[in-house]
């Protein structure tokens, strides 16, 4: 396998997710993104052609590729790295109970271990929970980053409500998490920070400025929305990808002139 794990990047990381088509991840690789995410749903079905030639097309174009596995059989997940040979692999399990307490970790810790030990070259990006600004006080966030440090190569932010979108797993909440803690991680680990929750061409800027992170990440707000104005899933509204990057670049000038 031929990956290579990128543990710095010269400028602040793009990342667009839930692009599951080569024609949509090179329309995002052409507006400037770097990190292009994608989802493997089912484990029935998960080997997907279409999501394979996605990878393809993120390599030849020098950009990274991602895959979130919605599921935790650890031989499942390692047949996905290897059958789809992305540069990082995305964990993103609800790492929380619904009384905001750290569910036990050890499982999770073993998977990313294993990773680490079979899979030479494949990054591991693992999503933290972030909860929204009222419900942050003793959210064990640091805690949580701290036991994963070693074993990641990215973390990842992202919003926990408690109740998630997809049961076990966080993510697509569309909501802001508490930016406070977001920076709060930035400062306290050793690995880089992709912040994400909520993130969209109209608040990155203003979020990226209060964060420092590493990069910024959108799913929800980059999508194409129904006639009610409700988010599509897995279909790319590429005026607001173009926007989103564009504001993310206006961020990282910005920062530039601001003292560490």
């Amino acid at each position: 396998m031929e990956s290579e794990v990128t543990l710095s990047e010269p400028r602040l990381i793009v990342q667009i997710y839930e692009i599951q088509t080569p024609e949509e991840a090179e329309a995002c690789i052409d507006l400037g993104v770097d990190h292009v995410g994608s989802v493997v749903l089912e484990p029935e079905q998960w080997k997907e052609s279409r999501l394979k030639e996605v990878v393809r097309v993120v390599r030849e174009a020098g950009a990274k590729a991602s895959l979130i596995p919605l599921f935790r059989d650890l031989d499942l997940i390692l047949k996905v790295v290897d059958y789809y040979e992305p540069h990082f692999i995305h964990l993103c399990d609800s790492l929380t109970s619904q009384e905001n307490k750290t569910v036990e970790l050890e499982p999770f810790l073993c998977t990313q271990q294993v990773i680490k030990e079979r899979c030479e070259g494949v990054g591991i990006i693992r999503s933290v929970p972030i909860p929204t600004r009222e419900k942050s006080r003793q959210f064990p966030t640091i805690e949580i980053a701290r036991r994963f440090e070693e074993l990641t190569d990215i973390f990842l932010t992202d919003t926990t409500l408690g109740r998630e979108p997809v049961d076990g797993f966080i993510g697509i909440t569309g909501i802001l998490p508490d930016l406070a803690l977001a920076r709060e991680l930035v400062v306290k680990v050793s690995r880089p920070v992709i912040l994400a929750g909520g993130l969209s061409p109209d608040n990155v800027y203003d979020a990226i400025i209060k964060v420092r992170p590493a990069g910024a990440d959108s799913c929800t707000w980059t999508n194409l929305t129904d006639s009610q104005g409700k988010p599509i899933r897995f279909r790319k509204d590429l005026d607001k990808v173009k926007r989103f990057v564009q504001e993310v670049r206006r961020a990282e000038e910005a920062l530039k002139s601001i003292d560490p």
